[in-house]
């Protein structure tokens, strides 16, 4: 059965390549880090094909270098939201994956789960519903950047968004797609800078956050780049919503065991505090708020999730 789901669903490791994908060229490093990332994820992406939720898988997605494990668990999780959806007769891999071997990177399976439903071109709706009240947002992030990364001409060039994705929704969509412009950008700050300003000013917090969480949570510059980025921000007035990016890439980094010197680096240069600290904030900001009746659709206007985003912001 894996060999026949590789065959049928199966992604080439070239797909997350800047010459297949047609990203505008960057320095060398910057582009091998970025492209093995990409590896990475349909490195996950396939084991969960052939292995499904198995100690051999894990033990696979384990083995990778440390710093791209998180990557590996969210390609695997796009792999069991996407065999979810067309195997009707079993549709619980997902749920097994979260309350099994997964829990530690929840953040990044939500994510996977968003790629699946934009491979798909799904509606949102019935699948956040079955998942954790606050992080199903996470899967809208997912979408967002599958969209970014497999169609960035579409989304940066004449950005738009599917039609599909209403509400509060467009804004966690723009949060993915921020993620996203991290690498069709080339981690390139005077690009990145270029591109977030072809946007409306009202789309633009809303990429800076995401630009705060993959310069965090996926790294590969140095600090000069980030703080670059730190000074465009805050001549579009989005400080916050770059710190409040960086600190959700901390507590990722931080409930899998795995922190990183870059995202040490990122959140000293964007919250003006270490990483630990950083993470702390977001569970600071989500004391006291009641998650269990998040309202159930993606058109909802101020979720809970956006609460705790902007309690982090205002820290």
């Amino acid at each position: 059965m894996g060999t026949l789901r590789t065959r049928l669903f199966g992604i080439s490791r070239r797909e997350t390549t800047f010459a297949r994908r047609g990203f505008p060229p960057c320095p060398d490093d910057n582009r091998r880090h970025l492209e093995r990332i990409g590896q990475a994820f349909v490195e996950g992406y396939q084991a969960a094909l052939t292995w499904d939720v198995t100690p051999a898988l894990i033990e696979t997605l384990n083995d990778m270098p440390t710093e791209f494990v998180g990557f590996g668990f969210e390609g695997a999780a796009m792999a069991f939201a996407l065999l979810d959806r067309v195997t009707p007769w079993r549709r619980d891999r997902i749920a097994n994956f979260l309350e099994g071997p997964g829990e530690r990177h929840t953040y990044m399976i939500h994510v996977g789960v968003g790629f699946a439903l934009a491979r798909l071109r799904r509606r949102v709706e019935s699948t956040m519903s079955n998942l954790d009240p606050l992080l199903r947002w996470l899967v809208v992030d997912g979408y967002g950047f599958h969209e970014g990364f497999f169609r960035w001409r579409e989304t940066f060039e004449a950005r738009t968004v599917p039609g599909r994705i209403a509400g509060y929704a467009r804004r966690v969509f723009d949060q993915g797609l921020g993620r996203a412009l991290w690498f069709c950008g080339g981690a390139q700050a005077d690009r990145i800078g270029m591109m977030i300003a072809a946007f409306p000013q009202s789309r633009r917090p809303d990429l800076w956050s995401g630009i705060g969480l993959a310069s965090a949570y996926a790294g590969g510059v140095g600090r000069t780049t980030l703080e670059q980025l730190r000074g465009m921000a805050a001549s579009d007035n989005s400080v916050a919503e770059l710190k409040q990016g960086a600190a959700f890439a901390a507590k990722a980094r931080e409930r899998a065991g795995i922190m990183l010197q870059h995202t040490e680096m990122a959140c000293e240069v964007y919250c003006d505090h270490s990483a630990t600290h950083a993470a702390r904030l977001t569970d600071e900001a989500l004391a006291g708020l009641d998650t269990s009746q998040e309202q159930q659709g993606a058109t909802a206007t101020t979720p809970t999730y956006e609460v705790w985003r902007r309690r982090i912001q205002a820290v």
